[in-house]
């Protein structure tokens, strides 16, 4: 049997972190603790911080935005708290998720745990005075990144979080005029000097794209964490946001969102796969699924007794050490635990890494029509020129 590192759960967010470690080969076990729980579980710590997260973590917006199908109160807490029993520790929320939901059901999930998790949650978006349209669907409302919003929108989140700091408070889907503020981000530093936040970083969207806004903000701003789409079928831009931090020597890492393609690296979609009204999928055009089925047979090879497709695409992505951690959308329990179980499946060999990005070059051999990105995804020419 493989020897496995047990963090206790009350050391999560202590810079020397004491183990256990327990060699289930043997009879013997040793401990450096007398915490009674403990669990096996991957972590990774960010670079230079004491923030440590796990490999897998739990996204809240497809259990508070109505956008995946409705839960209850209920329901959505028991997903997380089967989350935490399988060694998720990381719960990332948003202010605008359910216009506050998401913060507060982290709070009714997790009353006696705080120091037992991580709170990642994001603020920007004016739901306060907007919240109405935000409810009818994913349209973008608009956003509020002065000072005085960010500072009013923070301590709103930690009254809805019933906690005294959040681990991570992220700009929500910001634009390059943010990039460049910087009284915002001076009003980072103070909201970290005055413990309400322990680190920041910076998630981008909503959709696909927003290259520079990534890159230049990787460059011109000391981020702990950039969160992104990236996925076997979907690289591009997010391959270069991870390379911006190598390249300048930064030591920012990176959340992965929409891990498996909106559900389409599960492996388990249909030419008769529909979906409800209500849930986002419905609007994408039919040549999505389509050819999306035709990708995701071009990895198959991946799956195995021993590993799914949806368990290949977390290892592809945990591939990259400069990945802190994934949030896979989460919508049930089977779910859940296939992905939870995901970093302790057989990683995927150089040889699979290799034939993946070929068939990407290729985009797996299908004419399609060129995706379409948002944001800044082209610098002008003559900031290009210089």
């Amino acid at each position: 049997m493989p020897r496995l590192i047990c963090i206790p759960r009350c050391n999560l967010n202590t810079e020397n972190t004491e183990h256990t470690e327990i060699d289930f080969g043997s009879s013997s076990v040793t401990s450096a603790t007398s915490v009674v729980t403990f669990w096996p579980v991957k972590f990774r710590t960010y670079k230079n911080t004491d923030l440590m997260v796990s490999e897998v973590g739990f996204g809240l917006w497809t259990i508070s935005t109505g956008w995946w199908g409705n839960f209850t109160e209920g329901e959505a807490i028991a997903l997380m708290h089967k989350a935490f029993d399988l060694g998720i520790t990381l719960f990332d929320a948003a202010d605008t998720y359910g216009n506050g939901l998401s913060e507060e059901l982290i709070a009714k999930a997790f009353p006696n745990q705080r120091d037992e998790i991580v709170i990642a949650t994001k603020v920007g978006y004016d739901f306060v005075h907007h919240g109405e349209a935000r409810g009818r669907g994913q349209r973008e409302i608009p956003q509020d990144f002065s000072p005085e919003a960010v500072t009013r929108a923070t301590d709103a989140a930690l009254n809805r979080l019933k906690t005294d700091r959040i681990d991570l408070l992220q700009l929500h889907n910001i634009r390059m005029e943010q990039v460049y503020d910087d009284a915002l981000w001076t009003t980072l530093e103070k909201l970290k000097s005055e413990g309400k936040i322990r680190y920041y970083g910076i998630a981008l969207g909503p959709a696909i794209g927003w290259l520079y806004e990534g890159a230049n903000c990787i460059r011109e701003r000391d981020v702990t964490s950039v969160q992104h789409i990236y996925n076997m079928l979907e690289q591009h831009p997010g391959r270069a946001f991870h390379e911006a931090a190598t390249e300048t020597g930064k030591d920012t890492m990176f959340l992965i969102r929409v891990t498996h393609s909106s559900g389409m690296l599960e492996g388990k979609y249909t030419e008769e796969t529909k979906f409800p009204p209500t849930d986002h999928r419905s609007h994408r055009p039919r040549s999505w699924l389509l050819n999306g089925i035709k990708k995701v047979e071009q990895l198959r090879f991946l799956e195995n007794s021993e590993r799914t497709l949806g368990q290949a695409a977390l290892q592809w992505l945990l591939a990259d050490d400069r990945v802190a951690s994934t949030l896979p959308n989460i919508y049930n329990e089977e779910q859940l635990i296939e992905f939870a179980k995901a970093p302790e499946c057989p990683p995927l060999t150089s040889d699979d890494m290799a034939k993946i990005d070929n068939l990407y070059s290729e985009n797996f051999g299908i004419e399609e029509e060129p995706p379409k990105f948002k944001g800044t995804m082209e610098l002008p020419k003559e900031t290009a020129a210089a």
